[in-house]
């Protein structure tokens, strides 16, 4: 090819050459991008959580996912993250990942601190390590953090409580939280969740039976020990209300369980009715200091809507069905008591 060919190529296809060229390299990077930010990098078929624990480095969120085999190429997520910063600005909590997530999508969502709320609930709560021992496997508060605050003097009065009131704060239910939120975040829900659940009408119904809320939640907790029967719930409330109005001894057996610190007693003895505490209802009148359980809703409500009548016992069927038999007269109990104590005795249950 002579040189004035060779010149006339050039400027011919040079420039399409390098177009060319420039074409192949903005493909590259644009194949770079899309395969490192774009392109989903979840490794799983299915959704699932990524917990992060509060002080956790970036380092270790990272080898938490390697763990799961929560990502199909490690390496770009950690080019993505310190490209967005998300290695320097790590942020606690729980995390929903899906299949469908690209790294710069999974990146934004935590470097967001976007987080995916935790649904927890608790029922059937008895002793303040229950409580904390139920909330700490739902939330990252530790179970010593929490129960260290239902022990403390000074948390409790801090909400409006002491030691021995302070589980009436918690109403059973089931409440959104972020799983990073602390004993202290958990306690000042809890506290604001208490005042919108006893509401004007709620407080009206107290105030006419002459009680407080936290005589409504002790006396809610032993009506509740007493009973799973819900239809029988407002009647023995009735006849504890009867017997507190006329100053006679509340005398539940369930308060003297919690007392002796076990519920597994199915027959109160008269050694039992010898603890001097102030939970022995059979030794002192009037209600316990606190709560013997975390009553719930329906335990609330039918303290608050005690049946009016003239009952002032109340014994368990000899059938065990669960279910209660009433009286009015000492007389009329104590038959329906020896009917019971017959059963006992004809099942050998002597404790």
């Amino acid at each position: 090819m002579s040189q004035p060919q060779l010149k006339t190529f050039s400027r011919r296809w040079l420039p399409i050459i390098l177009a060319l060229a420039g074409l192949f390299v903005g493909f590259l990077v644009l194949y770079r991008y899309v395969t490192t930010f774009r392109v989903d990098n979840v490794a799983l078929t299915h959704d699932t959580y990524l917990y992060i624990p509060t002080g956790s480095d970036f380092d270790e969120v990272v080898r938490d996912m390697e763990g799961k085999g929560l990502l199909k190429n490690v390496g770009s997520f950690i080019k993505v993250s310190r490209k967005m910063g998300y290695d320097l600005h790590v942020k606690p909590g729980r995390y929903r990942v899906t299949p469908d997530m690209s790294n710069q999508k999974l990146v934004n969502k935590l470097l967001m601190g976007a987080q995916d709320p935790v649904r927890v609930t608790f029922h059937n709560i008895r002793t303040k390590q229950q409580l904390s021992g139920r909330i700490s496997k739902q939330l990252e508060a530790d179970s010593l953090s929490i129960l260290t605050m239902l022990r403390s003097q000074v948390d409790a009065m801090a909400f409006g409580f002491d030691t021995a009131t302070i589980m009436a704060m918690f109403i059973p239910n089931t409440y959104e939280f972020y799983w990073n939120t602390d004993a202290n975040d958990f306690f000042t829900r809890m506290k604001k969740e208490y005042e919108s659940f006893w509401t004007p009408e709620r407080e009206q119904k107290a105030y006419r039976l002459g009680i407080t809320r936290v005589d409504v939640s002790i006396l809610a907790s032993i009506v509740e020990e007493e009973t799973r029967m819900v239809t029988e719930m407002p009647v023995i409330a009735g006849v504890y209300i009867n017997r507190l109005h006329r100053g006679i001894p509340l005398q539940a057996d369930p308060t003297v369980r919690f007392a002796l610190g076990d519920f597994s007693i199915r027959r109160i003895l008269s050694k039992h009715l010898q603890l001097d505490s102030p939970y022995n209802t059979y030794k002192y009148k009037g209600l316990p200091p606190g709560p013997i359980r975390c009553p719930s809703i329906r335990a609330i409500d039918a303290v608050l809507n005690a049946e009016k009548h003239s009952y002032l016992y109340f014994c368990a069927k000899p059938d065990f069905s669960g279910y209660h038999v009433f009286a009015r007269t000492l007389m009329e109990h104590n038959r329906n008591a020896e009917a019971y104590r017959r059963a006992l005795n004809r099942e050998k249950i002597f404790r």
